[in-house]
């Protein structure tokens, strides 16, 4: 098996990605994010603003990328993400998890999940059993193969973007990938 380019994405969009726009976009962006990382808080409203101003000319991927010995909740909210998700929910979920990023406790993730209107009977069923903790861990295997090694981490059509000095420069491949 040939290894891939660091900082190129190892793990191609599939169907199984959690995806907004169109599948015949010219730009696929993808962020390996962790809903509990300051920087990825600040982050996700700015890819708001970049997802509308381009519209249907850009896919938008998001995967787990939960920073452990740094963010003890972060796991569990992207398993509650994923839990949403199963009730295609995800998006809903994952911006509840971003707009109370201070409050990722196990209770408040089921108030989340009441809030989107899960079945809470199903939810409390799999983050019991922790049905998506697998999910979530391909997601940062998939990462760590694409040279991810904190958050955001965001690709353009499957190259890594630094945006650790601003989203400026996300906005800016965004735009060179079109040929403007």
């Amino acid at each position: 098996m040939q290894r891939p380019q660091p900082f190129t994405l190892a793990v191609p969009v599939n169907h199984t990605d959690h995806i907004l726009g169109p599948a015949s976009a010219r730009v696929t962006i993808v962020e390996y994010g962790d809903f509990e990382c300051p920087s990825c808080g600040q982050a996700y409203p700015a890819v708001k603003i970049l997802l509308k101003h381009f519209g249907d000319r850009v896919r938008f991927v998001f995967r787990h990328f939960p920073l452990l010995e740094v963010h003890p909740h972060a796991e569990l909210a992207a398993e509650a993400a994923e839990a949403a998700g199963a009730q295609h929910k995800f998006w809903q979920m994952h911006d509840l998890l971003f707009e109370n990023q201070l409050h990722l406790k196990a209770n408040n993730l089921r108030e989340y999940a009441q809030r989107a209107e899960l079945d809470l009977e199903r939810y409390d069923y799999e983050m019991k059993e922790h049905l998506y903790l697998q999910r979530v861990h391909e997601h940062i295997d998939s990462g760590a193969k694409s040279g991810v090694r904190s958050t955001p981490g965001f690709f353009v059509n499957g190259v890594v973007e630094d945006v650790s000095f601003g989203l400026e420069r996300l906005h800016q491949a965004v735009e060179t990938a079109l040929g403007k």
